[in-house]
């Protein structure tokens, strides 16, 4: 079973990283900024399936589990800060705030604030999961396309940074304003519209998107302009270009969009009024191996060459980065309660579907995941590449977590794991067939050569599911009477 350890050590307590344990001998994701190398990775997780199955978080009763790498996601924090440290300015004001959309869990935030990271939310949820794990409202930002006058009361009030989405939102803010006073650093987010990446879901600087104000509608610049230029506290301004599928050339020529407009406004209001950007985030993660590429640091350089007056010291930066964060060190594993075969392809049948894969089972091409093997005690399982497929276990034909795929030949009993699934995986259920939600596991090294684990969260029961589900309300419907009817 999960022990109650300590997961977030190593670090100042107040929120703050302490420089002297990162390594910043890399730049290239083999060992320093980039992260530790995919081997020493595959290790820590190969250990880890083995002890969760050895410790019975993995059993015949508890069939599919998410394992969260805490060394690995440490790793990328300090990562993600060395790459940017490395090209400001001395003195640069920096928040690096984590899309809590991504892993909207609260022991995952608290971990990630305490190596330094902040938190980027887009609803009154998310806010309160950033609270309950202890980020400051000075190192929270709000994002949202269509936030309520309640959210942004409470924003303001907190002193929440906020990036207004579009002119109606921009006029409930002036209100605001005018009824009370706030700390809050207040933006506009600009779509800079540049087009799509590969993945059109993905891609938010597109002709039509529905985020920000499209700088390239008729108007919409000087808008822009004349909105800073009638209101002293805008101080900040933001743009996203995508997420995954999004080239960074794309991404690079979204910034770049972003500060020269931050310089045209500046320059025509004749004062540093903006003093900030917010660059979003949306680096790609590789799902194709185990390498990390592309690096902060590769992102963070490419952003210096193309963009230099944004690293000289005359404007504060954010970013909100998710993905790249928890990816790779995410697995979901799943037992296998039968294998078979239909027209010749094996197929292993799994706990893992659709629950905790949506993306993955509906559009496959865009999202598609690696399978690692396991046998039946959770080590590395071994024998000739098999093509088969890997079935979830909701009733629809569609739920795959992978077509096709070569590796050792599932058998009944063995393990199946989803890789790089740390990000917008098991920490987004999806309540086909009431399939539990699967518990939540960290784990790193115990000190003693082994692996320990803590709860991150409990396993869905049977009994929540009702509760869910209007258990407490089972005569509602029949209670009600139409005119007439007896």
């Amino acid at each position: 079973m999960s022990t109650d350890i300590d997961l977030t050590g190593g670090v100042v307590s107040d929120g703050t990283s302490n420089e002297s344990d990162i390594d910043t001998t890399a730049a290239d994701g083999s060992g320093g900024p980039g992260g530790d190398s995919g081997a020493e990775r595959v290790a820590r997780r190969d250990e880890a399936v083995r002890a969760a199955v050895e410790q019975g978080l993995l059993t015949p009763d508890a069939p599919v589990v998410g394992l969260l790498d805490v060394t690995g996601i440490r790793e990328s924090a300090a990562a993600l800060r060395a790459a940017f440290d490395a090209v400001v300015a001395p003195g640069t004001p920096v928040l690096h705030a984590f899309a809590v959309k991504a892993s909207p869990l609260v022991p995952v935030l608290r971990l990630l604030r305490e190596e330094g990271i902040g938190a980027e939310v887009a609803s009154p949820g998310e806010l309160a999961l950033a609270r309950a794990a202890g980020l400051s409202p000075a190192r929270t930002v709000l994002d949202s396309p269509a936030k309520t006058p309640a959210e942004l009361r409470e924003a303001l009030a907190l002193g929440i940074a906020v990036n207004a989405d579009n002119p109606q939102e921009l006029y409930r803010i002036d209100a605001l304003m005018r009824s009370a006073s706030s700390s809050s650093p207040l933006g506009i987010r600009v779509n800079p519209q540049l087009g799509a990446g590969s993945i059109e879901a993905m891609s938010t600087a597109t002709a039509t998107s529905k985020f920000g104000v499209a700088l390239r509608d008729e108007g919409a610049r000087e808008w822009v302009v004349q909105a800073y230029a009638d209101r002293p506290w805008l101080s900040r301004l933001h743009a996203h270009t995508g997420s995954q599928g999004i080239p960074l050339d794309l991404m690079v020529r979204g910034v770049a969009e972003t500060y020269a407009l931050a310089e045209e406004i500046n320059g025509r209001i004749g004062r540093p009024q903006i003093d900030t950007i917010d660059i979003g985030g949306g680096l790609p993660v590789n799902f194709a191996s185990d390498a990390t590429d592309p690096t902060y640091a590769r992102y963070a350089l490419l952003l210096r060459e193309a963009v230099p007056g944004l690293f000289d010291g005359r404007y504060g930066l954010v970013t909100e980065f998710g993905r790249s964060l928890l990816a790779k060190h995410g697995t979901v594993v799943a037992r296998v309660e039968y294998a078979k075969s239909a027209g010749g392809r094996p197929i292993a049948v799994t706990h893992a579907g659709v629950q905790v894969a949506a993306r993955t089972v509906y559009a496959p091409e865009a999202w598609p995941l690696r399978i690692a093997a396991y046998d039946a005690k959770g080590r590395p399982k071994q024998g000739p590449a098999v093509v088969q497929d890997v079935a979830g276990p909701a009733c629809f034909a569609g739920d795959l977590l992978a077509r096709g795929q070569s590796l050792p030949l599932l058998e009944q009993g063995d393990h199946a794991a989803a890789l790089d699934t740390g990000a917008y995986y098991f920490a987004h259920h999806y309540a086909y067939n009431s399939l539990v939600r699967p518990g939540v596991y960290g784990f790193a090294a115990d000190g003693d050569g082994g692996t320990a684990f803590a709860t991150v969260r409990e396993p869905q029961t049977i009994e929540e599911i009702v509760a869910e589900s209007g258990g407490a309300h089972a005569s509602a419907l029949t209670t009600l009477r139409t005119p007439g009817r007896r």
